[in-house]
């Protein structure tokens, strides 16, 4: 008997420590998935949590923004100024989701955002768009002035998808990714808001997996409209 307790008295100590190591590695397997200056997650992390968010629902939207006027930002006031406005990007599309049974937001780099959004109701993704880019293109403060970032949101809904619209090694994320990205190229050209192409509009061509923005294959567009 005392030959056991001895025995578990010396392994407690680097049970301990094994456990410590276990927490430490957690830890840093969880901040390598969050963008440390958003908070938000990163590209791999965001894609591997869409595709089970896609697999699951019915309707999910994926969206796809670009600031407008960041460099602008960064030019005049600095980049400390242009973190803050990633930080309150990041928080306005949290604040705004928030509640959303499944929503998951990323930062894929730069000034650009993505996220991926369950729908009870599709006929309401205009009205999430519209407080999405009111959200974000408020006035912040920062050093003692208000400024102000606009944005490009393009957005796909899962639902919409038909054979037609896909190509031979595309996954539904692949589509969706896609047709967003078109989506957000068409409404920055145009100005900025935010556009939701009709269902069945083809994908323009991409050179290296993006947009070439090749007129003639959205819907015609108005600014802040579907």
């Amino acid at each position: 008997m005392n030959e056991l307790l001895t025995a578990v008295s010396a392994a407690g100590p680097l049970a301990a420590g094994w456990s410590i190591h276990g927490l430490l590695l957690r830890r840093r397997l969880t901040a390598a998935r969050h963008d440390p200056l958003s908070g938000l997650w990163t590209r791999d992390a965001f894609e591997a949590r869409a595709v089970r968010t896609l697999a699951r629902r019915p309707h999910v939207a994926l969206l796809l923004l670009d600031l407008d006027g960041f460099k602008t930002v960064n030019d005049r006031h600095g980049h400390a100024a242009g973190d803050a406005a990633i930080r309150t990007t990041a928080a306005a599309l949290t604040t705004a989701l928030d509640g959303r049974g499944g929503a998951v937001v990323a930062r894929l780099g730069g000034d650009e955002f993505a996220a991926v959004v369950p729908l009870s109701d599709p006929a309401g993704l205009p009205w999430l768009l519209a407080g999405l880019h009111d959200e974000i293109t408020a006035p912040f403060r920062y050093g003692g002035h208000e400024l102000r970032v606009g944005v490009s949101i393009g957005a796909a809904l899962s639902s919409d998808l038909n054979a037609a619209s896909r190509t031979p090694g595309d996954g539904v994320l692949g589509v969706l990714l896609r047709l967003a990205d078109e989506a957000m190229y068409a409404v920055k050209r145009d100005g900025g808001g935010w556009h939701y192409p009709a269902a069945g509009v083809p994908v323009a061509g991409s050179t290296a997996g993006r947009r070439t923005g090749r007129p003639g294959t959205h819907t015609t567009l108005r600014k802040g409209a579907a």
